[in-house]
């Protein structure tokens, strides 16, 4: 990145390259000037973490062109890979130069808490952060606001695939992801941000706020049946009370939180019982 080019910047997801998120994303930091490449998995790849997978044909790592709606100027491409394998070949200048900035998401549904260990979204960022690239992972809060509120229990996410997701808000968070590329692009190499933002309105989200990481995530496995070697399980709204300053606190206010994160590293103030 230099004062005369424009910074490279990745973008990914985990809900597949022509999520409606990744486009308004794509879209957001093209409106800027920024020199934009899209490079995401073909199909959806939730929950994946920052597993390195991919679908290799006769030993290679296939991927192809296609196009964004109303980006045709960005390039774009398919990939039969896992979001954080898209980060590292990112950065191995597989989808032209190597980026400055990785940009992961818009992710359908928050991205909070611990559980972000389990994100494919903020994999991708993390990964990018580990190999020295900035990132910023974004999610779209669908389960929280209006009918999918905190106190509807299972109904918060039986609803949510009963709306188109093309009415939802995200152009809202890739207004306020934009916001933050400036302070981005200026920071150390390696930072990771992890941003989530309310499924409302740009005028009706109360604000943005730095935020803490909630000790647990908005939503939780359970157990639905058991039986003779099987188990059938769920997914259901965590009903833990939100702890003030978190992530999940600010999101329940109406606000859009963002937490700087890092990828995990060892514990050097542990003391183990090893002879040396």
């Amino acid at each position: 990145m230099t004062a005369d080019r424009p910074a490279r910047v990745l973008v990914t997801n985990d809900d597949g390259v022509h999520a409606p998120g990744i486009r308004e994303l794509a879209r957001a930091a093209h409106e800027r000037g920024l020199d934009v490449v899209v490079a995401a998995p073909q199909a959806e790849a939730s929950g994946m973490s920052a597993a390195l997978s991919a679908v290799t044909d006769d030993g290679r790592l296939v991927f192809t062109g296609t196009e964004l709606d109303g980006l045709p100027d960005v390039p774009a491409y398919a990939v039969a890979a896992s979001p954080a394998y898209i980060a590292v070949l990112a950065g191995l200048g597989v989808f032209g130069p190597a980026p400055d900035v990785l940009l992961s998401g818009i992710n359908r549904g928050a991205n909070a808490g611990h559980a972000i260990l389990h994100s494919g979204t903020v994999g991708a960022a993390l990964t990018a952060g580990n190999s020295g690239i900035r990132a910023l992972a974004v999610s779209l809060d669908v389960l929280t606001p209006a009918a999918a509120s905190a106190g509807s229990g299972g109904a918060a996410i039986a609803v949510l695939d009963t709306v188109d997701d093309e009415s939802r808000h995200w152009s809202t968070a890739a207004e306020l992801a934009a916001t933050l590329l400036p302070w981005l692009l200026d920071a150390d190499p390696g930072t990771v941000l992890n941003l989530n933002v309310p499924d409302l309105p740009a005028d009706q989200v109360a604000g943005l706020r730095q935020a803490t990481l909630a000790p647990f995530g908005q939503v939780q496995v359970s157990v639905a049946e058991r039986g003779e070697g099987f188990v059938r399980t769920a997914v259901e709204e965590n009903a833990v009370r939100a702890v003030p300053g978190t992530d999940l606190a600010w999101l329940a206010d109406g606000y859009a939180a963002v937490t700087a994160v890092r990828a995990l590293g060892h514990l050097p103030e542990v003391e183990l019982p090893i002879d040396r």
